[in-house]
């Protein structure tokens, strides 16, 4: 087949009919590019191309995930900047380089999760107890080590479940998110304006953020603090409204849609309009020390946000126990496999994965790595510790491997923060018992919570590219040959921005990065490995809560995440979720209000990413010692809050406006 050929056939052709819907007894799914045919799928252009998503999407999705709490999905947009590119360089094959440079770059969002949520936990207990400070020593080799061993232990354990999940399954499971992104590949390997739409929106959103975060020209957080009535009822009843005012969460709140933007700012006011003013008037601290004359913030820190972690830990907990039934069937599936290791792979491209024999290399690869890594990487570990460590990092990945998976092919989200925090409390005992304590003993419990969240984001993001790659038919061995590429290249780009960050904003104090995540796993650590008072009480309060919460349907993680997380970077998504109920649902034709959804879901992919880019690129212009803010004495003036009011409305406007700025002959094209 001439390049001609083979793109008009791409052209042409659309999902099958049976792409969404499960298989009848004899029916057989056939993908958009034939498995009995070859097309361009890897080459310079699609590594290079899928090396800078990777490193971009690392840094910005690092950024979103420590200043707010918040990673967002890179697979979309990175989609659709590929179709863009595309279009544009007027290749003859996009279809099936695009999925490889999405596959390649998507390595970004589930590393940076997988960093984020642990390993700045140990700057955060360095600098907040100087003396066990002294005895943590952190360094980029720890991070991006950690990072890297994860991912590839995610890729190695998640390939023998690809058949089951994304063939086997077919029809079973939603995979929301590998859906959407399927489509937007599809549409864009036969022309669109997508990739513009994307772009504008980024530069709007990146210039917005910038504005705020670099020059300060108005207030990123809109609070009733601003007037004096606020501050009153602040201090007397412990009352008061926080409203980031940036694009990155406006944009988050429209893709996670009314629902969960909902449950998590329920959450939220739970903390802070109920729980916070019943602390501030009847409370007292373990030193008899009435809360009345405590600001609300700080009731919140040290107290109430407990209960969020109570209720994430024992939200993870639930997960594993509802996932048992499919980690039986993963042994199943595993042993399968093993039995098939010596026969020859499937002759189609698209059914044939890395073979066994390999995987199991790469296992035994590994292995010896984390040895050296927890031998000669400054954690001072003996031989029984290491044995220990590397058990427990396999025993957790394999596990909840497939509970992530299934995570993410049933509702698109991984409840990986709540799985690490069970990991780091067996783990932390378990290493406890072998003797390791103290500085020591927090390092190496983080480390190897790091590895195993890190495994568990990758495999639940990966089993999105391989059900992408299943529905359009690219080839998975060589999807899951370059994941590792993208890990590495993720890895070392994830490391460099969380000690970027560090140094530029920290992770305690007023203005430092609210990392919840990482907060949360150090809250639990440094008591089971150092001792000190662990606040139980309100652990199990939580737990009790999340307990009630999934017995009566609602969501108990996302929930839980609202209570821990400082209101202000919650209740911006329920504006974003208010707006893409509102734009979906104005008019009669639902062919009208899909079209504004998916074009809203563009611009706020815009508004994220733009946004979140631009955050890095002022906090390596802070790092390196380059100030534009405006003066203090405009920053205490009324002007630098009202514009933040009048700023944010702006911002929300062009969101409104834009997406319901649509035509129906616009759904055809």
């Amino acid at each position: 087949m001439n390049q001609k050929d083979l793109h008009e056939e791409i052209q042409e052709i659309e999902l099958p009919a049976n792409a969404y819907t499960e298989l009848k007894e004899g029916e057989e799914y056939k993908p958009i590019l034939l498995g009995t045919k070859n097309y361009p799928e890897v080459n310079l252009w699609t590594v290079l191309w899928g090396i800078l998503m990777a490193i971009i999407f690392s840094a910005a999705t690092a950024y979103s995930g420590l200043r707010f709490g918040q990673v967002f999905e890179a697979a979309i947009p990175i989609a659709i900047i590929a179709v863009g590119i595309s279009t544009l360089a007027k290749r003859k094959s996009p279809l099936s380089e695009n999925v490889i440079i999405q596959s390649i770059g998507a390595s970004s969002g589930v590393i940076v999760a997988g960093a984020i949520f642990t390993l700045p936990a140990i700057y955060i207990i360095k600098e907040q107890d100087p003396v066990l400070g002294a005895e943590i020593h952190v360094n980029f080799f720890q991070i991006f080590f950690a990072s890297l061993f994860g991912g590839f232990l995610g890729i190695l354990f998640l390939i023998p479940f690809r058949k089951y999940f994304v063939s086997e399954m077919h029809g079973k499971y939603p995979f929301p998110e590998a859906t959407a992104t399927t489509e937007i590949l599809v549409s864009g390997a036969k022309g669109g304006n997508q990739a513009k739409l994307l772009a504008i929106s980024g530069l709007i959103g990146g210039i917005y953020d910038f504005c705020v975060s670099t020059f300060q020209l108005w207030a990123e957080n809109i609070s009733t603090r601003m007037t004096g009535w606020g501050e009153k009822l602040a201090m007397d009843h412990k009352f008061l409204f926080k409203i980031n005012s940036g694009s990155i969460l406006l944009g988050t709140g429209f893709l996670i849609g009314l629902k969960y933007a909902t449950i998590i700012t329920a959450g939220s006011l739970l903390s802070w309009w109920f729980i916070v003013p019943l602390l501030g008037s009847f409370g007292v601290t373990s030193d008899g020390v009435l809360m009345s004359g405590l600001d609300p913030e700080f009731i919140f820190t040290n107290y109430v946000r407990y209960i969020g972690i109570g209720g994430i830990a024992m939200a993870g907990i639930l997960g594993v126990i509802k996932s048992a039934g499919v980690i039986k069937t993963s042994f199943g599936v595993v042993f399968q496999a093993s039995k098939r290791k010596g026969e020859e792979q499937q002759v189609l491209r698209t059914q044939r994965d890395i073979p066994m024999k390999i995987i199991l290399f790469g296992f035994l690869a590994v292995l010896v790595m984390l040895v050296l890594f927890f031998a000669f990487g400054g954690l001072k570990m003996n031989m029984v510790q290491i044995i220990v460590g590397i058990g427990v990092i396999f025993l957790f990945a394999f596990l909840f491997t497939t509970v992530a998976a299934t995570a993410i092919a049933t509702v698109g989200t991984n409840p990986v923060s709540g799985m690490t925090m069970m990991t780091l409390i067996l783990s932390s005992f378990i290493l406890s018992v072998v003797g390791l304590k103290g500085g020591t003993g927090i390092i190496t419990a983080l480390v190897v919570g790091g590895i195993v969240c890190s495994a568990l984001a990758m495999a639940g993001g990966f089993i999105t590219d391989l059900k992408i790659g299943y529905w359009i038919g690219t080839s998975p061995y060589k999807q899951q040959a370059l994941k590792f590429v993208g890990t590495l290249v993720s890895a070392l780009t994830v490391g460099a921005v969380i000690m970027i960050l560090s140094k530029t904003y920290g992770y305690s104090g007023e203005n430092a990065l609210v990392a919840p995540q990482a907060n949360a796993m150090a809250s639990i650590i440094k008591p089971l490995m150092f001792g000190g008072e662990t606040p139980w009480i309100l652990y199990i309060i939580g737990a009790i809560l999340a307990i009630l919460l999934d017995r009566i349907g609602i969501p108990s993680l996302a929930f839980a995440l609202g209570m821990f997380i400082p209101l202000q970077l919650n209740t911006p998504l329920l504006v974003g979720g208010i707006i893409a109920w509102y734009v979906s649902s104005r008019s009669k034709d639902d062919a009208v209000n899909k079209l504004r959804k998916d074009k809203g879901t563009l611009i706020a992919s815009g508004l994220l990413a733009g946004g979140a880019i631009m955050g890095v690129v002022s906090a390596i212009l802070r790092y390196a010692g380059v100030h534009m803010a405006t003066s203090t004495a405009y920053q205490e003036s009324s002007a630098f809050s009202l514009l933040s009011i009048v700023a944010y409305i702006g911002i929300i406007t062009y969101l409104i406006l834009h997406t319901l700025h649509g035509k129906k002959k616009e759904v055809v094209e």
